[in-house]
């Protein structure tokens, strides 16, 4: 007992130490999460960015285009309130003014030659309203919708700055704004007055005048400001894709960096449990070398001593059979102890050619009465097969021994044993697959661990000694099973999977 204490304590500090060592991943870990929860965030919080950057770029380029559309009609109305006011002076004031003396609208005969005037003056052009406004009295002296002519002049800033001779150009909107935001509903009319100031002109140098009157000009862009709220909704619907787009692709970021960083914890976790098994065996390793080395000697004195008592010529049947059953036990126990120290100790392959159905095939043979007596079959495709490879005979000898043993006893009561051999590129990868009870879950996760079984008289370590001597090829073991349903019942069993190295 005290030599197993003292291993024991001679492991404490290494496992302190390594522990220590293993805090630095779990802080890179959450590291990881924390800049992953950052990434997250600045894709969300981009895309509302984005998207409320979106509406004033749509709202500015719609703008522009209105403006565009205003300044064009503007010139357009100048153009025409120009050729109007030259019409009307050249062939309406100066002819009236030669025949009557006087001008009155009222009076039906100027009025319907102010009205051809006009009217052949704006034919073909877009012009909905034509009105002339007398600046004295401030009232509607002439319009093409006769129901308007000698109201009262509604004394806008437009209007006034016409009577001091500026032009200017005001939308009159018969729509509302979406939610107040400045964007139109398609529908409503949209018109554009403009107020120009009507001079007289000097029939001989061309040069105006005083401000006789203030002509008022009204063009119908309903149809073309149509056009351009569609346009504004599509600049708008585009931008939004566009952001929509982005986000998309940020998503698709986000989630690549979600996978690559669940994989490196999937990796930590996987390094943190082998460093642990790694910590776990190095500690019975040491526990198992050094007692097994204590036993040892004593158990072969104890052995010799029993031959030794058994072969005198004095010994009495009863001592020959107690010093049989003493010899036969430290055997039994010397093999144990040999078991420990081959888990303690893994030996270095020595690694030679050698052919892979041969090992098999020798195992086999060797088991051929265990076999038959338990009424397993064996069904396999080696025949015929050569399966070169570079490793140590003996190793894999005990290593598949010891899967087959397994198999052996899980199959109490017969049953079938499948060995498969599958040749790839650069490696082989052995199955063998029994119908026994099978591993239950709990215990399948744990069937490596060094001491664990199922077996009433089973030390733990086959398995252990299997996985220390395939990796020391430079290659794997895995295993699957799957138990019944209920007690007792077979046909599901285990698969045992080994993976070796052709070189």
């Amino acid at each position: 007992m005290f030599q197993i204490k003292k291993y024991f304590v001679a492991k404490k500090t290494p496992i302190v130490s390594l522990k220590t060592k293993m805090i630095a991943p779990k802080d890179n870990t959450k590291s990881e999460g924390r800049q992953f929860r950052l990434v997250k965030f600045f894709a969300y919080a981009s895309f509302f960015v984005l998207i409320i950057f979106s509406f004033p770029f749509s709202m500015v380029i719609s703008q522009q285009a209105k403006d565009i559309l205003m300044k064009s009609y503007e010139n357009y109305a100048l153009l025409l309130g120009e050729n109007l006011n030259h019409q009307v002076f050249q062939n309406f004031v100066i002819p009236v003014t030669r025949r009557f003396g006087y001008i009155r609208l009222r009076e039906k005969e100027q009025s319907e030659w102010m009205d051809r005037i006009v009217r052949n003056t704006i034919h073909s052009f877009n012009i909905d309203l034509v009105n002339i406004y007398e600046t004295d009295e401030a009232v509607i002296a002439y319009s093409t919708d006769p129901r308007l002519i000698g109201k009262k002049v509604k004394e806008t800033s437009g209007y006034k700055k016409a009577v001091k001779g500026n032009h200017s150009s005001g939308l009159i909107s018969g729509g509302d704004y979406l939610w107040g935001l400045g964007i139109d509903w398609i529908g409503g009319e949209k018109k554009l007055r403009t107020y120009i100031p009507f001079r007289d002109v000097d029939p001989y140098t061309g040069d105006k005048g005083y401000v006789g009157g203030v002509f008022e000009l009204i063009q119908d862009l309903t149809k073309e400001y149509k056009s351009l709220v569609k346009f504004q909704y599509f600049i708008f619907g585009l931008s939004i894709l566009i952001m929509g787009l982005i986000f998309v692709a940020l998503l698709l970021i986000v989630h690549n960096a979600e996978m690559i960083i669940e994989e490196r914890a999937k990796e930590q976790r996987e390094l943190e449990s082998q460093l642990n098994h790694a910590e776990r065996l190095a500690a019975l390793g040491q526990m198992v070398a050094g007692v097994s080395h204590e036993i040892r000697n004593p158990l072969g004195i104890i052995r010799s001593t029993a031959e030794l008592l058994g072969g005198m010529p004095d010994s009495t049947d009863v001592q020959k059979k107690l010093s049989s059953v003493i010899t036969e036990e430290s055997s039994r126990l010397n093999n144990i102890v040999t078991e420990f120290l081959d888990f303690a100790r893994p030996q270095e392959p020595n690694s030679q050619e050698c052919y892979l159905e041969e090992i098999i095939n020798k195992n086999l043979q060797f088991l051929r009465p265990e076999l038959d007596k338990e009424n397993i079959s064996v069904y396999d495709n080696l025949d015929g097969r050569s399966l070169k490879l570079r490793a140590d005979p003996q190793l894999l000898y005990r290593a598949f021994l010891n899967i087959f043993m397994n198999a052996i006893q899980a199959m109490e009561n017969g049953g079938s044993m499948t060995v498969d051999v599958a040749e790839k590129k650069d490696h082989y990868v052995v199955s063998i697959e029994d119908t026994g009870y099978g591993i239950r879950q709990e215990n399948l996760s744990k069937i490596f661990d060094p001491f664990f079984s199922t077996k009433d008289n089973g030390t733990g370590l086959g398995i252990s000694i299997v996985r220390n001597i395939i990796e020391g090829h430079k290659g794997s073991v895995w295993i699957e099973s799957k138990v019944g349903d209920t007690p007792g019942q077979y046909g599901t069993g285990t698969k045992v999977f080994i993976k070796l190295p052709k070189g």
